[in-house]
């Protein structure tokens, strides 16, 4: 009985032995499991954070590659720009100088034309109103000075245009043919204008406008010795003075 409790005893321990054997064993075995898995997860984070930091610094160099890009590619977008902004300025100051001398040349011709336009409008009012004044020569009877009723009808119908146009001012000239001397063609021709202004004052001309000359025989409007070159030298001419500008 003794002996058997003995190897009862026996067997007991050497199974706890056991027991606690096995159970070193397997936390031994636990440690070590852990410590390699903390192991290769130390190394995995390493490497993670090293591909992290490379990761980065990859992209940061790439960040900066792409910011010099495109610094490289503003720069000649920004000369670009520039250009055509002082192309355009230059395009359009050009532009207002040749719209200026356009414009310019364009007034200058205007004035040119509106200058010759009213010379040509005063020229052709000047010429109608000479030609309106125009009084045509009376004739006179052979060593007469007294007017026949033909000249008075056309002093009658140049007298109007004197009282129209009072700046006008007129010189009576009287003439006669070759026949008789020069002192008494001259006196002949002084009574002839003489008698034709006075006949122009009674019309409504003042005195004071009308001026009269005596030429004789020295101014024959027909050059011949006969008759009817005579009949055309008797006669009183009339010479407009238009207002002195």
């Amino acid at each position: 009985m003794k002996k058997n409790q003995i190897w009862i005893g026996l067997i007991a321990l050497v199974l706890c032995l056991s027991v606690t054997f096995l159970v070193g064993c397997t936390k031994r075995a636990t440690l070590k499991e852990e410590a390699v898995v903390s192991q290769e997860q130390k190394v995995a984070a390493q490497a993670s954070s090293g591909a992290t930091m490379t990761e980065r610094a990859a992209a940061a160099q790439q960040s900066s590659a792409s910011r010099k890009s495109a610094q490289r590619e503003q720069v000649p977008l920004v000369m670009e720009g520039a250009d055509k902004a002082v192309a355009k300025e230059a395009t359009d100051k050009a532009a207002q100088e040749a719209a200026y001398k356009a414009a310019k040349e364009a007034a200058d011709k205007a004035a040119r034309e509106a200058v010759e336009k009213a010379k040509k409008e005063a020229a052709e009012k000047a010429a109608a109103i000479l030609k309106e004044m125009q009084i045509a020569d009376i004739y006179f009877d052979y060593d007469k000075y007294n007017l026949k009723s033909e000249a008075q009808e056309i002093l009658k119908k140049g007298a109007p245009a004197y009282l129209k146009y009072r700046d006008y001012k007129l010189v009576v000239e009287g003439h006669c043919d070759e026949r008789g001397t020069a002192e008494y063609n001259l006196a002949l021709g002084e009574k002839r204008a003489t008698e034709a202004a006075k006949y122009l004052t009674d019309l409504g001309i003042d005195k004071e406008r009308i001026k009269t000359i005596s030429y004789g025989k020295e101014m024959p409007l027909d050059k011949g010795h006969d008759e009817a070159a005579w009949t055309k030298n008797r006669r009183v001419h009339f010479v407009i003075f238009p207002p002195a500008k």
